[in-house]
């Protein structure tokens, strides 16, 4: 009976644990765009880890997709 109980306890915990590594992150942020200089403070959402050194590339990338320059992280948090 132990055997059938703990087979789908194990299948749970797994799941979970794997939406918390792909957890997205609410990253706070300031970037730029020269000229004309425009200053930008602004909050994205990033996937993965949420450290500012895991973020900081992520969210840099996709900034300069949109033309922008990352300047700082300034928090990061879970979602």
């Amino acid at each position: 009976m132990r055997r059938v109980l703990i087979t789908p306890v194990i299948v749970v915990t797994l799941l979970l644990g794997a939406q918390a590594a792909n957890a997205a992150c609410s990253v706070e942020y300031k970037a730029k765009r020269d000229n004309p200089l425009e200053l930008f403070y602004d909050v994205a959402q990033v996937g993965g880890d949420c450290s500012i050194a895991a973020v900081t590339p992520k969210l840099a990338k996709k900034l300069k997709k949109k033309g922008l320059t990352l300047l700082k992280v300034l928090s990061v948090k879970k979602q």
